[in-house]
């Protein structure tokens, strides 16, 4: 009767891909990422809400997500051993096709922990297993999917306001005395529609306040996971699930990306201001044979001129202005799709070399002999050493951008060091799953799947449903 049975003969046979997972009992080994695990529950009107088990989200090497699940008489035994991020082999499962409401996973079928399981931790990772993998859709298939209880899907965008505060208020969300409400309702830029209101619920609103304060510059880029199209008023909005994660800026892949579109959409609209953005590069090149330091006004860090006798600041007014070397470097630099010109100034440079740049004018004054202003100083061989060095770098960009023959943006701060987001991965082939006969797993077919999701934005209540 067990299907999927492994070849015992010989060597150990590979482990089974998601995809040829079929309905029933299986006692082939499955191997994947766990991603996420949340509180499976069945919502009872007028009463609380009951526990049915565990929920899972796991990936294979192929980089097919699946939806898991552990009844509640199995939780104590397994919850334990459970941690996002690892490695894990399952022998012996139950494949359910009951589940017809608010999947999170490609594969139709939930793997089951059966009476006969065998759930182990692998202790080494596996590099082939992906660590997330996203399902990012647009407003568009929002729009066509809304109110169907169906497929739950990831939204990423540019946060306008959250609680009806703008970001340049930067408010505080989280409170000393617990009183916050149960819901965060964030707009939301999408980049192929327009604003869009997101509700955040429970644990999804918590992590959102927690990620938000947290944060040492204002979060502007925000992924939600496992959203739930919804018509309010006539409305479309977003809500989470109990399966719904948040992200913010720099945390994944899909947010890094988004930042980088940010700007050049920026650029593109060619704005009369100023703006600042944050952004990760691998530096390729540092030019030579220029000048890679000016005289600045310490006061204004404007580049000073040349007076009779003393030196004047064109911006203060101050004709004997105090003189202050400081960095002017240009460099080459690139991420996945683009290679771009940085100048490095001031306080970068010192953050990217960990000197001053009168500090290493003096240097090279002293093992050479003569004054640093009178001696013409070569390009540092620290800024050679960061050739190949992956930052995170704060740009500026100003109306100077849209007026010069060629694109160098102001690098201003170097944030951190950083590493490039890997480039999209292919998509998982498709599924050929095979149809099968109903099995009676009432709590899979019942479980909250995705969990709540919100209703009337006027009442800020929310709507129990289960899936």
């Amino acid at each position: 009767m067990a299907k999927n049975t492994a070849n015992l003969s010989g060597e150990a046979s590979s482990p089974l891909l998601f995809r040829h997972v079929s309905p029933g009992p299986g006692d082939s080994t499955l191997q994947f990422r766990l991603l996420h695990f949340w509180e499976a529950r069945k919502n009872v009107k007028g009463g609380p809400d009951i526990l049915l088990g565990i929920e899972m989200l796991m990936i294979d090497s192929e980089g097919t997500v699946a939806q898991g699940f552990i009844g509640l008489n199995r939780r104590n035994q397994y919850e334990k051993e459970l941690k996002c991020g690892m490695i894990y082999t399952l022998t012996n499962y139950y494949a359910s096709n009951t589940k017809v409401m608010y999947h999170v996973a490609d594969q139709r079928l939930v793997i089951c922990i059966s009476h006969a399981s065998e759930l182990r931790k692998v202790e080494e990772d596996i590099e082939a297993i992906l660590t997330e993998r996203f399902r990012i859709h647009s407003f568009a298939d929002f729009e066509a999917n809304c109110d169907l209880r169906g497929d739950l899907h990831d939204v990423v965008g540019h946060l306008k306001l959250v609680d009806g505060h703008p970001l340049h208020q930067r408010p505080v969300l989280c409170t000393k005395d617990d009183s916050a409400s149960r819901k965060v309702m964030v707009h939301l830029q999408l980049k192929d529609g327009p604003v869009i209101n997101v509700y955040l619920w429970d644990e999804a609103a918590e992590n959102f306040r927690v990620k938000f304060d947290a944060c040492a510059d204002t979060p502007t880029v925000l992924l939600v996971t496992t959203v739930n199209p919804k018509r309010l008023g006539g409305k479309l909005c977003l809500s989470s699930m109990s399966s719904s994660r948040v992200f913010l800026d720099e945390e994944v892949d899909p947010t890094k990306e988004y930042l980088t579109c940010e700007i050049a959409a920026f650029i593109k609209r060619e704005p009369a201001k100023v703006a600042y953005f944050d952004c990760i590069a691998t530096i390729d090149d540092v030019k030579h044979g220029t000048e890679w330091y000016y005289i600045a006004c310490k006061d204004c860090q404007t580049k000073l001129n040349c007076g009779p006798t003393t030196l004047l600041c064109p911006k203060c007014g101050n004709e004997n202005a105090t003189a202050v070397a400081n960095y002017w470097v240009e460099m080459s630099v690139y991420d996945n799709e683009e290679q771009c010109t940085f100048i490095i100034l001031g306080d970068a440079g010192k953050e990217l070399t960990g000197r001053k740049a009168t500090e290493l004018i003096d240097t090279y004054a002293e093992k050479n002999g003569g004054d640093g202003a009178e001696l013409e100083v070569p390009l540092p061989q620290c800024f050679i050493d960061a050739i190949g060095h992956t930052k995170k770098f704060r740009i500026k960009v100003s109306p100077y951008n849209f007026t010069s023959t060629r694109l160098s943006l102001t690098a201003t701060k170097i944030v951190s060091s950083a590493v490039l987001p890997s480039k999209n991965p292919p998509p998982p082939p498709p599924l050929n799953t095979p149809a099968g006969t109903e099995v009676e797993i009432s709590d899979v077919a019942t479980s909250s799947g995705g969990g709540t999701s919100a209703t009337d934005e006027k009442n800020a209540k929310r709507t129990k449903r289960s899936g």
